[in-house]
């Protein structure tokens, strides 16, 4: 195949691609993760078809225990909801009818029904929303699904097509980057279930201090809450926070919303996040945190994957450069006087080298002629 057609198939191929990411931008989002997913289950992948699996099974249980583990996340969250709901609803009850707020010279009264009032419509037209969009979101979970399977069934095939539309010249590139792509995306799905880990320990004194009897609950629900981008645990702080004030308990308020917020949800955050970042995806933790926060607050949460996504490979492009200009400036210290003077050099030493030999070789030969002398008379 001519260099001229290798490269109109790869323009058609970005082509084609572009306008597949234009119709189907709706679905978009969701194709990204089912990418992502499959570079970090690649390797389990891998790992059974070594062991003797066929890549139909692996792929499907490599597909099927990123599912039971996605489900496992949220599953915390479910049981506290169901064994805590008695407990919840005496806390409802313990709120007073009625609350008076003085504010700037006014006074305002809240009373508990009208509260109640507006909770039940918010949760009604959420749950509205929330099944008026479940055909969507179910087809896009069996997309993403299939996506996966799919990728991991074709792997050696996508890979072989992805390196191919690369020039020779380049594939070490290629390569590298590949390889910062797949150690970022490790590092940022572990780093949510370590910031989530560090948030449940920390959370335990926290709670505990400040007099709350269902410590393991709540610290439950603050870890589950930390996959929430950018919002976090804070809505469950909040959340707290008002219920004391509505008590009248301000200092108490004041407490669980400062300390917590300070301990569950920036503290982690902190502790935990530049550390790993380093360690596990070689990225320093300032750039993390702008690809992180800055993606989130781009694209949305998407950009809790594209954005440090995006940072990891700009790393690795800028290391590429600085390798190949470090390079070329190595060589350009061999320049063509350079060598020049390095050849004058080496004439001059083997001239000096032999012009003794050649004194020696004359010694010799008088040497021979005064043995010849008496000879010859």
């Amino acid at each position: 195949m001519s260099r001229h057609r290798r490269y109109t198939l790869g323009a058609l191929f970005v082509v084609a691609g572009a306008v597949a990411a234009v119709l189907l931008a709706s679905v978009l989002s969701t194709v990204f993760f089912a990418v992502t997913v499959a570079y970090l289950l690649w390797p389990v992948r891998r790992e059974l078809v070594a062991r003797g699996q066929s890549r139909r099974v692996a792929s499907g249980g490599a597909t099927a225990g990123a599912f039971v583990m996605t489900l496992l996340v949220f599953v915390p969250l479910a049981v506290v909801a169901y064994l805590r709901f008695d407990s919840f609803v005496d806390l409802i009850g313990l709120l007073p009818a009625q609350i008076d707020v003085s504010l700037l010279g006014f006074e305002y009264v809240v009373t508990l029904e009208s509260v109640t009032t507006l909770v039940v419509g918010l949760v009604e037209r959420a749950a509205r929303r929330a099944a008026t969009a479940a055909p969507v979101l179910l087809v896009k979970v069996t997309l993403f699904v299939f996506l996966i399977y799919s990728l991991l069934f074709y792997g050696e095939d996508a890979q072989r097509a992805a390196l191919a539309l690369v020039p020779v010249d380049y594939r070490d590139a290629a390569r590298s980057l590949n390889r910062r792509a797949r150690e970022t995306l490790f590092a940022i799905y572990v780093l949510q279930a370590a910031t989530a880990i560090a948030t449940f320990a920390l959370a335990i004194p926290v709670f505990f201090a400040l007099g709350y009897e269902s410590v393991v609950t709540l610290s439950t629900v603050a870890a589950v809450l930390q996959f929430v981008p950018i919002i976090g645990p804070s809505v469950l702080l909040a959340g707290l926070a008002a219920y004391h004030v509505a008590l009248g308990e301000l200092l108490q308020a004041a407490l669980v919303f400062l300390v917590g917020g300070f301990v569950i949800a920036w503290l982690p955050d902190v502790l935990v996040r530049p550390r790993l970042a380093r360690e596990t995806a070689d990225i320093p933790g300032s750039l993390y945190f702008v690809g992180f926060f800055g993606g989130v607050l781009t694209i949305g949460p998407i950009g809790v994957v594209a954005g440090p996504l995006a940072v990891g490979l700009f790393v690795e492009s800028a290391a590429l450069l600085s390798t190949e200009l470090n390079s070329v400036g190595d060589a350009d210290h061999d320049t063509p006087e350079s060598t020049a003077n390095h050849a004058d050099s080496e004439s001059t030493a083997d001239r000096d080298h032999a012009a003794p030999t050649a004194d020696h070789d004359d010694a010799e030969t008088a040497s021979d002629v005064d043995r010849q002398d008496p000879d010859d008379e």
